[in-house]
């Protein structure tokens, strides 16, 4: 019995509970694409740098709070700085709608257009943000690092695995929660969201009925900045910040919000979590697990691993060309939102 308490702990440790965080950055970052995706009706191939921006606005901030000796106890300074980043990227997001988008959506040309403009969008952001704080991995993490160290498990269950929860895990997973908590209030209870749903629902009906298209249209890119710049942060913490690697993030959460249905908040959320725990439980080495729950005899030599963690984007990319081929409209259509 403890052998199996062992391999469930270590299991948990390596790959459920990062898994839950990973998955919580991969839905707010779907949520992001959903929403833009409902209400104007493209692919915004820009979402990936979006993210990097507001994160690192909210680097930028983070030090100068550090330098002046402010801090948050256990949790990272970061959350002060993060209404920062999100204003900076919102005002960034609207400005490039202004600029570049509503010149086609006045035009109504099709969706090809705005995916190659938002391509545009994300290169431009890219050299900007590789300008103002280089290529280089940044780590800004601050506070406690731990709710629960490996030890304290070990000393408090006396199991020969430890169990750790990092304080980013914490933090990102309650950040998710209320993210999603307020959405789905914003977009069930309010007359903007309701103004919102109907117009993702019908344009022109909507318009017809005095919906106020350019509100819910900034509206919707308000709400997506700010998810793109929570998710970012949220990932930068947890790991650290790697300008290049929100242009790789673009295909799990592409992959997320499509396998769970373009245009679902649900749907988001749920690919979201799919995708993290397949790349996860994919790539996890399991010979450690199996020692515990297999004889001596048959204990395997090698990683019993599935696929390498060089190919962990590679699982998202096969789950999204298996929904495609199955079912296209994802697990969720918008109108099960």
């Amino acid at each position: 019995m403890e052998d199996a308490l062992n391999a469930v702990v270590l299991l948990a440790n390596f790959a459920l509970v990062p898994g839950i965080a990973y998955g919580s950055q991969l839905a707010l970052g779907a949520l992001g694409v959903t929403l833009v995706f409902a209400v104007l009706r493209f692919s915004n191939f820009a979402h990936g740098e979006t993210m990097s921006f507001g994160a690192m606005v909210t680097i930028f901030g983070t030090w100068g709070l550090q330098s002046a000796g402010v801090t948050l106890g256990p949790l990272p300074v970061a959350l002060l700085a993060l209404p920062l980043g999100i204003a900076v990227t919102v005002g960034l997001v609207l400005a490039t709608d202004r600029v570049v988008y509503r010149y086609y959506r006045e035009r109504r040309s099709v969706q090809v257009i705005f995916i190659i403009a938002s391509i545009g969008v994300m290169f431009v952001t890219a050299g900007l943000i590789r300008f103002l704080i280089g290529p280089d991995d940044q780590i800004f993490t601050d506070g406690a690092r731990f709710v629960v160290s490996v030890r304290e498990f070990r000393e408090w269950t006396g199991l020969r695995e430890g169990l750790a929860l990092k304080t980013t895990q914490v933090v990102t997973l309650v950040a998710a929660m209320a993210c999603v908590v307020a959405l789905f209030l914003f977009l069930q209870r309010t007359r903007t969201g309701k103004a919102m749903r109907a117009y993702a629902d019908n344009e022109d009906l909507a318009t017809l009925s005095g919906i106020d298209a350019g509100r819910v249209v900034l509206i919707a890119w308000t709400l997506s900045a700010t998810l793109a710049v929570i998710a970012g942060t949220l990932y930068g913490l947890d790991k650290s910040y790697k300008p290049f690697v929100f242009q790789e993030l673009l295909l799990p959460i592409f992959a997320a919000a499509i396998v769970g249905g373009l245009g679902s908040p649900v749907g988001a959320i749920v690919g979201g979590y799919l995708i993290a725990f397949a790349e996860v439980l994919f790539t996890y080495p399991y010979t450690r697990v199996l020692g515990y729950l297999l004889p001596e005899a048959w204990q395997p030599d090698g990683l019993v691993q599935l696929i390498g963690t060089e190919y962990k984007f590679a699982v998202a990319f096969v789950i999204l060309v298996i929904t495609l081929i199955l079912r296209p409209t994802g697990l969720f259509n918008r109108r099960s939102a």
